[in-house]
């Protein structure tokens, strides 16, 4: 088995994952999301990827969970009653893409890693803000949820939709730490029961996939104590660059070879 996956990832490609999955798990404890597009999007500079999206379901599953549980069961209960809906549409078309994650070509595969990348992280950027009135609420739950699920299918990242639906519904800042935690963590259990029944999560894929919890977990206690210290706002900007420039990279490839 551990053959096989390092048939799949070489020991020169462990110690690069190891780095990006730190950097990822800072990037997450600090801001609360945007783990799997740093995974995804840096792994995929040197790994096939199928197996960077692989390596992304343990560390994001734990991850999430780690962020929900610093919130009381009772917070958590009353954020899934609100947005019970969105929760739901995201879980079931991550089940559905996911199927059919294998079947698409590898330049076509960086340009659905890329162009989403790019363009969310510069909406984010420039500031651009929607709002949700009650009247279009409900269909904002399952228009948003449902781009934001086929993302999470394909790339294993459904954060930046969720994020552009919380401004818009004008969340305060810890109500919506507290629900991206719980979406994500509720996204992640089917990301990881799509990809099981998809082939992407294999006896191969599954121990490079456990290893990056080791640094994503470390990532993440040191990312908790400089999100209490430093400018949130300044760290979530640079984070954002950065992925604009690895999603470009990404475009690049798929436009390209």
């Amino acid at each position: 088995m551990f053959a096989e996956t390092l048939s799949l990832v070489p020991p020169w490609a462990l110690v690069a994952a190891f780095a990006v999955a730190l950097a990822a798990g800072i990037v997450k404890g600090a801001i609360g999301f945007a783990m799997p597009l740093i995974l995804v999007s840096g792994m995929s500079l040197f790994l096939d990827p199928l197996v960077a999206i692989a390596g992304v379901i343990l560390p994001a599953l734990f991850s999430n969970l780690l962020q929900v549980l610093r919130h009381s069961w009772n917070d958590m209960r009353n954020a899934l009653s609100e947005h019970w809906r969105y929760v739901m549409i995201v879980c079931v078309m991550i089940l559905i893409v996911a199927q059919f994650v294998t079947r698409v070509p590898e330049r076509t595969f960086y340009l659905i890693l890329g162009v989403p990348v790019v363009v969310l992280s510069v909406i984010q950027l420039v500031g651009i803000r929607f709002h949700i009135g009650p009247r279009r609420r409900r269909l904002a739950e399952w228009s948003i949820g449902g781009l934001a699920g086929a993302l999470g299918g394909f790339t294993g990242t459904w954060g930046p939709p969720t994020v552009l639906y919380l401004i818009a519904l004008e969340t305060p800042k810890r109500r919506q730490m507290l629900v991206q935690g719980v979406v994500y963590s509720l996204g992640s259990v089917s990301l990881l029961t799509g990809h099981v029944t998809s082939g992407v999560m294999t006896a191969a894929t599954m121990p490079f996939s456990a290893f990056l919890l080791i640094p994503a977990f470390i990532g993440m206690r040191f990312g908790f104590w400089l999100g209490d210290r430093l400018d949130a706002e300044l760290f979530r900007k640079v984070t954002l660059i950065v992925l604009v420039i690895a999603g470009a990279n990404l475009v690049r490839r798929g436009v390209f070879g």
